[in-house]
């Protein structure tokens, strides 16, 4: 049976006018003069762009002729195996150990523990190249990297592990990750890039805890940021998650910029606060992750749902 986050927004999608894409400009373009991405000094918490409302509306678009054909959301407890690429500098620097890789592994089955999603360590390799480890999104080297290293991406997560991701402007993020449907899921440039700093027990002040991780790995499975669309219809496309304006920084309990009667979820892993002030997602989310994953990368299901059998 569909989640009752489901049905509303099948509903919401075949009542929405089509025509509007004309009149809707790209909400990541507005929000850039709106709104700050980081808190002043910090890198910025996140290089995952929000979606425009016409992307939005071809996604929901999407998701119904899916259903439409027969589509199924399955509600299976799947293990992902996560494959860690630690891009290093030339002389080593941007090392991350294993005992850390592993407390990454806890992090993220720790956050999901309440999903139909686990994580299991499927490998490890480090790699040395400067030019790799410190570069932009989008860019040549980032193409470079993950065609060279990335491992089965129908049926793993390639998790990576850079000196200095950056985005396309130079600016430095603690970690950006590919949508399900951005690609085929056989596509290498699938998968997670994160600070190297920002796994458990590293250096990066306020971001050490691995949430990183989790925020990211949470785009990878399909969810937006929490933030998405502002204080409008249909936010981040999950009923139970509270409308907020813009990112939570720090961690700004009671904080409310909307007129919603809850608070802004500054304690849910998809918005922008502290990894000490995470420590959820909701069921809707995870409703959304079961659909995303279902649509977008069913090997990964098929394959758990084979072992399950046996």
């Amino acid at each position: 049976m569909m989640s009752r986050y489901f049905l509303r927004r099948i509903s919401f999608l075949r009542a929405a006018d089509v025509c509007l894409s004309a009149l809707l400009v790209l909400f990541g373009s507005t929000s850039m003069a709106a709104i700050s991405l980081t808190k002043q000094g910090e890198p910025i918490r996140c290089g995952v762009e929000d979606l425009s409302m016409q992307q939005l509306q071809r996604l929901r678009v999407q998701i119904g002729h899916w259903l439409d054909a027969g589509g199924q959301v399955l509600s299976t407890a799947t293990t992902i195996p996560v494959a860690f690429h630690v891009v290093r500098y030339d002389n080593g620097n941007a090392n991350v150990t294993d005992q850390e890789i592993e407390d990454q592994i806890e992090v993220l089955n720790a956050a999901y523990a309440n999903t139909n999603f686990q994580f299991n360590l499927h490998s490890i390799d480090r790699t040395d190249s400067s030019e790799w480890s410190d570069h932009r999104m989008g860019s040549s080297q980032e193409a470079q990297m993950k065609q060279t290293l990335a491992i089965d991406p129908a049926h793993v997560l390639n998790f990576y592990t850079c000196g200095a991701p950056r985005r396309p402007n130079g600016d430095l993020v603690l970690g950006y990750a590919t949508f399900p449907w951005m690609y085929s899921e056989d596509s290498q440039m699938h998968g997670v890039v994160v600070l190297y700093s920002t796994l458990p027990g590293g250096s990066e002040p306020n971001y050490n805890e691995g949430d990183t991780g989790t925020h990211e790995v949470g785009h990878y499975v399909g969810l937006y940021h929490t933030f998405q669309n502002g204080c409008d219809e249909p936010g981040d496309e999950v009923d139970d998650t509270p409308y907020e304006q813009s990112p939570a920084f720090d961690c700004p309990s009671g904080r409310n910029t909307c007129p919603d009667p809850e608070p802004d979820p500054i304690h849910n892993f998809m918005d922008y606060t502290y990894d000490s002030c995470m420590d959820h997602f909701t069921d809707g989310q995870s409703d959304r992750m079961d659909t995303l994953m279902a649509q977008n990368r069913p090997s990964m299901f098929i394959v758990q749902v084979a072992v399950d059998q046996l």
